[in-house]
Protein backbone atom coordinates (compact mmCIF):
# COMPACT_ATOMS: atom_id res chain seq x y z
CA UNK A 1 0.00 0.00 0.00
CA UNK A 2 1.37 3.47 -1.16
CA UNK A 3 2.09 5.94 1.79
CA UNK A 4 0.67 9.50 1.40
CA UNK A 5 4.30 10.45 1.15
CA UNK A 6 4.76 8.32 -2.63
CA UNK A 7 1.39 9.18 -3.62
CA UNK A 8 2.37 12.75 -3.05
CA UNK A 9 5.87 12.33 -4.72
CA UNK A 10 3.89 10.36 -7.46
CA UNK A 11 1.72 13.64 -8.11
CA UNK A 12 4.59 15.77 -8.28
CA UNK A 13 6.61 14.21 -10.54
CA UNK A 14 3.73 14.25 -12.58
CA UNK A 15 2.54 17.72 -12.60
CA UNK A 16 6.65 18.57 -13.44
CA UNK A 17 6.12 16.11 -16.22
CA UNK A 18 2.69 17.98 -17.63
CA UNK A 19 4.16 21.72 -17.46
CA UNK A 20 7.41 20.33 -19.07
CA UNK A 21 5.70 19.56 -21.95
CA UNK A 22 3.00 22.28 -21.65
CA UNK A 23 6.01 24.63 -22.82
CA UNK A 24 5.72 23.56 -26.18
CA UNK A 25 3.56 25.57 -28.05
CA UNK A 26 2.01 24.12 -31.68
CA UNK A 27 3.24 26.59 -34.25
CA UNK A 28 1.13 25.78 -36.99
CA UNK A 29 -2.91 25.75 -37.04
CA UNK A 30 -3.44 22.99 -39.02
CA UNK A 31 -5.12 25.21 -41.24
CA UNK A 32 -3.04 28.14 -42.99
CA UNK A 33 0.34 29.20 -43.27
CA UNK A 34 0.10 32.15 -40.76
CA UNK A 35 3.05 32.98 -39.48
CA UNK A 36 4.96 31.22 -41.98
CA UNK A 37 6.43 33.04 -45.21
CA UNK A 38 8.43 31.37 -48.15
CA UNK A 39 11.96 32.19 -49.00
CA UNK A 40 12.29 33.29 -51.80
CA UNK A 41 8.84 34.62 -51.74
CA UNK A 42 8.39 33.38 -55.50
CA UNK A 43 8.41 30.16 -54.24
CA UNK A 44 5.13 30.70 -52.23
CA UNK A 45 3.55 28.35 -54.58
CA UNK A 46 5.06 25.23 -53.67
CA UNK A 47 3.90 25.68 -49.90
CA UNK A 48 0.13 25.10 -49.58
CA UNK A 49 -1.81 23.34 -46.26
CA UNK A 50 -4.31 20.25 -47.27
CA UNK A 51 -6.29 18.24 -45.25
CA UNK A 52 -4.49 19.89 -41.55
CA UNK A 53 -0.98 19.23 -43.26
CA UNK A 54 1.79 21.50 -44.86
CA UNK A 55 2.93 19.93 -48.44
CA UNK A 56 5.74 21.44 -49.85
CA UNK A 57 5.84 20.87 -53.66
CA UNK A 58 9.62 21.09 -55.19
CA UNK A 59 9.55 23.60 -57.75
CA UNK A 60 12.22 25.00 -60.13
CA UNK A 61 14.76 25.69 -56.92
CA UNK A 62 15.50 24.84 -53.51
CA UNK A 63 12.97 26.70 -51.12
CA UNK A 64 12.17 27.28 -47.23
CA UNK A 65 9.32 27.62 -45.03
CA UNK A 66 10.09 30.42 -42.79
CA UNK A 67 8.81 30.89 -39.08
CA UNK A 68 8.28 34.20 -38.31
CA UNK A 69 10.34 34.07 -35.17
CA UNK A 70 14.12 34.91 -37.67
CA UNK A 71 15.98 34.83 -34.02
CA UNK A 72 15.64 31.54 -32.13
CA UNK A 73 18.81 30.64 -30.12
CA UNK A 74 18.10 27.69 -28.10
CA UNK A 75 15.39 25.82 -28.67
CA UNK A 76 13.29 22.43 -28.98
CA UNK A 77 11.49 21.56 -31.87
CA UNK A 78 8.80 18.54 -32.20
CA UNK A 79 7.16 17.13 -35.79
CA UNK A 80 6.21 14.94 -38.10
CA UNK A 81 6.77 13.95 -41.32
CA UNK A 82 6.45 12.20 -44.55
CA UNK A 83 6.98 11.60 -48.23
CA UNK A 84 4.69 10.17 -50.36
CA UNK A 85 7.43 9.69 -52.62
CA UNK A 86 11.34 10.27 -52.91
CA UNK A 87 12.80 13.95 -51.44
CA UNK A 88 15.20 15.40 -49.35
CA UNK A 89 14.21 17.62 -46.94
CA UNK A 90 14.73 18.67 -43.39
CA UNK A 91 15.24 21.12 -40.53
CA UNK A 92 17.45 24.55 -40.98
CA UNK A 93 18.23 26.19 -37.75
CA UNK A 94 20.17 29.27 -36.95
CA UNK A 95 19.60 30.44 -40.30
CA UNK A 96 20.82 33.74 -41.50
CA UNK A 97 21.40 35.61 -44.61
CA UNK A 98 24.32 34.53 -46.13
CA UNK A 99 26.77 37.23 -46.89
CA UNK A 100 28.82 35.08 -49.55
CA UNK A 101 26.61 34.99 -51.70
CA UNK A 102 27.32 31.01 -51.75
CA UNK A 103 24.09 29.71 -50.49
CA UNK A 104 20.77 31.70 -49.80
CA UNK A 105 21.66 31.15 -46.13
CA UNK A 106 24.15 29.40 -44.07
CA UNK A 107 23.05 27.34 -41.52
CA UNK A 108 22.88 24.07 -39.34
CA UNK A 109 20.75 21.58 -41.04
CA UNK A 110 18.81 18.37 -39.95
CA UNK A 111 18.57 16.43 -42.51
CA UNK A 112 15.87 13.73 -43.60
CA UNK A 113 14.98 12.23 -46.79
CA UNK A 114 12.84 8.65 -48.26
CA UNK A 115 14.25 5.15 -46.96
CA UNK A 116 17.25 4.15 -49.03
CA UNK A 117 18.65 7.87 -49.49
CA UNK A 118 21.20 6.72 -47.61
CA UNK A 119 23.13 7.83 -43.79
CA UNK A 120 24.44 11.32 -45.19
CA UNK A 121 21.56 12.79 -45.27
CA UNK A 122 18.18 10.37 -43.63
CA UNK A 123 19.06 11.07 -39.63
CA UNK A 124 22.43 13.19 -40.26
CA UNK A 125 23.31 16.79 -39.55
CA UNK A 126 24.75 18.82 -42.59
CA UNK A 127 26.70 22.45 -41.99
CA UNK A 128 25.72 25.28 -44.38
CA UNK A 129 28.25 27.53 -43.23
CA UNK A 130 30.32 28.89 -46.56
CA UNK A 131 33.74 29.84 -45.15
CA UNK A 132 34.26 26.71 -42.82
CA UNK A 133 34.79 23.34 -43.30
CA UNK A 134 31.74 21.53 -43.48
CA UNK A 135 32.03 18.50 -41.48
CA UNK A 136 30.20 15.06 -41.90
CA UNK A 137 28.15 14.23 -39.29
CA UNK A 138 26.27 10.94 -40.21
CA UNK A 139 22.78 9.54 -39.18
CA UNK A 140 24.66 7.15 -35.82
CA UNK A 141 27.77 9.71 -35.22
CA UNK A 142 28.42 11.86 -32.37
CA UNK A 143 31.08 15.27 -34.17
CA UNK A 144 32.75 17.28 -31.58
CA UNK A 145 34.78 19.97 -33.46
CA UNK A 146 37.48 21.33 -31.58
CA UNK A 147 38.42 25.07 -31.20
CA UNK A 148 40.72 24.34 -33.91
CA UNK A 149 37.80 23.40 -35.94
CA UNK A 150 38.83 19.78 -35.60
CA UNK A 151 36.60 16.69 -36.05
CA UNK A 152 36.31 13.69 -33.83
CA UNK A 153 33.69 11.52 -34.85
CA UNK A 154 32.44 8.67 -32.38
CA UNK A 155 29.12 6.52 -32.89
CA UNK A 156 26.31 6.65 -30.98
CA UNK A 157 24.76 3.55 -29.72
CA UNK A 158 21.38 2.64 -30.37
CA UNK A 159 20.88 4.94 -32.81
CA UNK A 160 17.77 4.92 -35.51
CA UNK A 161 18.35 3.02 -38.64
CA UNK A 162 17.02 3.08 -41.82
CA UNK A 163 14.40 0.28 -40.50
CA UNK A 164 13.38 2.45 -37.82
CA UNK A 165 11.86 4.97 -40.38
CA UNK A 166 8.36 4.43 -41.74
CA UNK A 167 8.30 4.72 -45.71
CA UNK A 168 5.88 7.15 -46.98
CA UNK A 169 4.07 7.53 -43.37
CA UNK A 170 4.62 9.65 -40.45
CA UNK A 171 8.11 9.98 -38.75
CA UNK A 172 8.80 12.29 -35.73
CA UNK A 173 11.42 14.65 -35.19
CA UNK A 174 12.33 15.97 -32.03
CA UNK A 175 15.68 19.12 -32.70
CA UNK A 176 17.34 20.05 -29.34
CA UNK A 177 20.15 23.12 -29.70
CA UNK A 178 21.16 24.74 -26.44
CA UNK A 179 24.52 26.93 -26.90
CA UNK A 180 26.86 25.10 -28.71
CA UNK A 181 25.03 21.16 -28.75
CA UNK A 182 23.09 20.42 -31.40
CA UNK A 183 20.91 16.48 -30.58
CA UNK A 184 18.39 15.14 -33.50
CA UNK A 185 15.97 12.29 -32.94
CA UNK A 186 14.28 10.18 -35.69
CA UNK A 187 11.24 8.29 -33.82
CA UNK A 188 12.27 8.52 -30.15
CA UNK A 189 16.00 7.30 -31.03
CA UNK A 190 19.30 9.12 -31.15
CA UNK A 191 20.12 10.10 -34.73
CA UNK A 192 23.26 12.16 -35.02
CA UNK A 193 24.51 15.22 -32.20
CA UNK A 194 27.39 17.33 -32.18
CA UNK A 195 29.35 20.07 -30.23
CA UNK A 196 30.77 22.70 -31.58
CA UNK A 197 33.75 24.39 -29.30
CA UNK A 198 34.72 26.76 -32.21
CA UNK A 199 35.67 30.30 -30.99
CA UNK A 200 32.28 32.20 -30.80
CA UNK A 201 32.72 34.39 -33.39
CA UNK A 202 32.61 31.46 -35.61
CA UNK A 203 29.55 29.86 -34.55
CA UNK A 204 26.28 30.82 -35.82
CA UNK A 205 24.38 31.30 -32.20
CA UNK A 206 20.37 32.83 -33.30
CA UNK A 207 18.28 32.64 -36.53
CA UNK A 208 15.45 31.48 -38.51
CA UNK A 209 14.14 27.76 -38.20
CA UNK A 210 13.07 26.60 -41.64
CA UNK A 211 11.71 23.76 -43.55
CA UNK A 212 13.15 22.90 -46.52
CA UNK A 213 12.41 21.62 -49.99
CA UNK A 214 15.54 20.13 -51.88
CA UNK A 215 14.52 18.92 -55.19
CA UNK A 216 12.40 19.74 -58.08
CA UNK A 217 9.01 17.43 -58.20
CA UNK A 218 9.53 16.00 -54.80
CA UNK A 219 6.58 16.25 -52.12
CA UNK A 220 7.16 16.39 -48.34
CA UNK A 221 4.32 16.66 -45.66
CA UNK A 222 4.81 18.51 -42.19
CA UNK A 223 2.18 18.26 -39.40
CA UNK A 224 2.09 18.91 -35.26
CA UNK A 225 5.07 21.50 -34.93
CA UNK A 226 5.81 22.39 -31.46
CA UNK A 227 7.96 24.85 -30.34
CA UNK A 228 10.04 25.35 -26.77
CA UNK A 229 12.10 28.33 -26.39
CA UNK A 230 14.77 27.31 -23.86
CA UNK A 231 15.80 29.91 -21.35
Amino acid sequence: MMTRLAIFAIAIHTTAIALCEADFVSIFDGQTLKGWSAAPAKAAPDWSVQDGTIVGKGGQERSYLVFENRHIADFELKLEYRFPGEGNSGISIRAQIDETGKRAFKSYHADFGHVGIGPQVLGAWDFHTPGRIEHACLRGTRLVIDENDRPTVTNIKGAVTANDIRQHDWNHVHVIGRGNHFRYFLNGKPASEFVEDLPEEKRLKQGMIQLQLHDPGMIVHFRNIELKILD
